[in-house]
């Protein structure tokens, strides 16, 4: 298949939707097929990689280190030259009129779905606006236009399965299990590692892992939080932090996927407090490593515990430094364990090969009259 993949928001800071993208593409081209890659950028260019083409389109910065393509017309010229078989777009805004133009050419077309509209939408709409009445007839308008959705979990599924999607596929997300890895740890419990990964943005509320720090430092637990990743609320997250004197470290983003492993395989215990998580990379990386997870009981994150490799809590600090309180109660070297086998359930072999099953069979489109 000549398979071609459109992304907005893609970029080195995009976190798991950049990961899914580049872990899947290049699982195609060992699978032999031919793929390129098509994201925005500050004007065109076009390279050829080990893993296919990659281009970019002029798209607008939105947020620092994100672009969004706001004209599609550049992305529809540049798949009229890859001519595809088959479009995945990891985009439920201006990217989504590739479907109609797939249509017409008896392309077809899936969409990846990696995130759940009314929960990315609630905390920016008015109380009174009809969220769910509106973003069931947007997702109603994407299961029309495309031949396949993909979903990574339950909760992702939930809003396309409201509305009858009719060809709807849950493919969850895998784990580089080399990257990703134990290492020999010392458990001396003093002072307790904890770790908290993930964009610093107010839907994925990170603020919920310092209160939890805050919370177990008050009740006598020696603590070392080491939040990694950046975003809008850093700043305000770090003054709270020293103004409290909290253990806190922020390192930023951090480059590399090695220096990352080797930050969640020191810890003791992550969290994972995003309540709208639409799967929770973070926690099968963190797992991967060996480290337990404490994650919301809300959202998706919380489908990949499995008992002894971590605890579910409601989004609340104290409800979180309950579960990290409960995790440390379990014998060190079998969370570890536990958690290691829970991910070693995810290759991202299986991704991609789960993938690839429903690019190749993704219906046939119907003629346009």
């Amino acid at each position: 298949m000549r398979i071609v993949q459109l992304a907005n928001l893609y970029s080195p800071v995009s976190g798991g939707l950049r990961t899914a993208v580049d872990m899947l593409g290049a699982g195609y081209a060992a699978a032999g097929h031919e793929r390129a890659l098509v994201v925005p950028g500050p004007a065109y260019t076009r390279r050829e990689t080990a893993n296919g083409q990659v281009v970019t389109v002029p798209g607008p910065s939105v947020a620092p280190g994100y672009r969004l393509v706001l004209d599609p017309r550049p992305v529809l010229r540049v798949l009229g030259r890859l001519r595809p078989d088959v479009i995945e777009v990891s985009d439920k805004a201006t990217l989504t009129v590739a479907a109609r133009w797939a249509r017409k050419r008896g392309v077809r077309t899936v969409l990846f779905s990696h995130e759940r509209l009314d929960a990315i939408l609630a905390p920016r709409v008015p109380a009174r606006f009809p969220l769910a009445a509106a973003t069931d007839r947007w997702n109603r308008r994407l299961a029309a236009s495309f031949d396949a959705i993909v979903v990574t979990s339950a909760f992702a599924a939930a809003e396309f399965a409201r509305v009858g999607a009719p060809a709807l596929h849950r493919v969850p997300l895998g784990v580089d299990l080399t990257t990703f890895r134990p290492v020999p740890h010392a458990f001396t419990g003093r002072p307790v590692r904890l770790v908290h990964l993930g964009r610093l943005s107010s839907e994925k509320r990170p603020d919920l892992a310092i209160g939890a720090a805050a919370e177990l430092v008050r009740r006598g637990v020696p603590v070392r939080l080491d939040v990694v990743g950046d975003g809008p609320c850093r700043s305000r997250l770090r003054a709270w932090a020293r103004r409290e004197r909290l253990p806190v470290a922020f390192h930023g983003h951090v480059d590399g996927r090695a220096a990352v492993a080797r930050l969640l395989a020191a810890a003791d215990v992550a969290l994972a407090t995003c309540p709208i998580e639409s799967f929770g990379l973070a926690v099968l990386e963190a797992m991967a490593c060996g480290t337990p997870v404490v994650a919301a009981d809300r959202g998706a994150a919380h489908e990949l515990l499995a008992p002894g490799a971590g605890a579910r809590a409601a989004p609340h600090a104290s409800a979180i430094a309950d579960g990290v309180q409960s995790v440390l109660r379990l014998d060190p070297a079998r969370r570890r364990a536990a958690a290691r086998a829970r991910a070693e359930r995810y290759p991202w072999a299986t991704t991609i090969a789960g993938m690839l099953d429903v690019l190749a069979a993704a219906r046939e489109p119907a003629a346009t009259p």
